[in-house]
């Protein structure tokens, strides 16, 4: 059987160490890459070696060694390198995964224009639990309509750099388009001194960083009598990880494509 070839963006983090390990136990898949900054100390090291075995992987800053070597690219980093990291793969004609978080909209631009060229995963959640949460919210709000409000809270790790977080933003899309109406227009991602009484249909983002939490996120409905609370909460990376690999077997046999985890999961 052919293995799936895989490279791992940031694979001396947390993220591409989880990545690398549930990769070895994979039996359709196989590590052929791990790219690093060009500054990081991990660099020359074997990248199994992070995780307690020998892969023969050496860890490289070469973007293009890396993805020229590789079937799939998957990218949890910073907006900037994934952005770098897009360039190598589509010079290279190899698909990617990416679960990194914080786009402007230029570079959301960036990855849509490649899709025309590679197939890619998008979503800023790869967990599969989170995806069908982003399901059952759409069900929520649409039975629910107008008549509770609707609050979205989300705590991260102390070492996040972005909020409101991509995932925290994905289900207020999704809440929002259920409702037929546009995120920018109704989400209120501040609230100090005299604000006034609540403006009905809004949806406030309560953002928590602190500590080493992995990730929870929970939507608020709060009606007249009653309070429906719908939480997703991840106690470690491996369900990130899980994803990823699955998107990664999607996309397989794809010649190009944008695509996010709801195709990847048959929604």
């Amino acid at each position: 059987m052919n293995k799936l070839k895989i490279a791992v963006c940031g694979a001396s983090g947390k993220m591409g160490r989880t990545l690398i390990g549930c990769i070895r136990e994979d039996e359709a898949l196989v590590l052929v890459g791990a790219l690093e900054t060009p500054d990081n100390a991990c660099l020359g090291k074997d990248a199994g070696g992070l995780v307690g075995f020998d892969s023969g992987v050496v860890i490289s800053s070469n973007v293009d060694a890396v993805t020229s070597g590789a079937d799939i690219l998957i990218d949890f980093t910073r907006p900037e390198g994934t952005i770098e990291h897009l360039k190598s793969c589509l010079s290279n004609n190899t698909a990617m995964v990416i679960g990194t978080t914080g786009f402007t909209d230029i570079q959301k631009n960036s990855i849509k224009q490649a899709a025309a060229s590679i197939p890619l995963v998008s979503a800023p959640n790869m967990s599969v639990g989170v995806n069908v949460l982003l399901r059952l919210l759409k069900t929520a709000s649409i039975a629910l309509d107008d008549d509770y409000d609707i609050e979205i809270v989300e705590a991260h790790h102390k070492h996040k750099v972005d909020a409101p977080s991509g995932t925290a933003l994905r289900m207020g899309e999704v809440i929002a388009d259920s409702l037929g109406r546009g995120l920018s227009d109704c989400a209120v991602f501040a609230r100090e001194g005299y604000t006034g009484v609540r403006k009905p249909k809004t949806i406030g983002f309560s953002t928590v960083r602190a500590g080493d939490i992995v990730g929870e996120h929970t939507a608020i409905f709060a009606g007249t009598g009653e309070r429906i609370e719908i939480t997703h909460k991840a106690s470690d990376r491996s369900n990130f990880a899980v994803g990823a690999l699955r998107a990664a077997k999607f996309l397989s046999g794809k010649k190009e494509g944008l695509f996010d985890m709801q195709d990847v999961l048959g929604g």
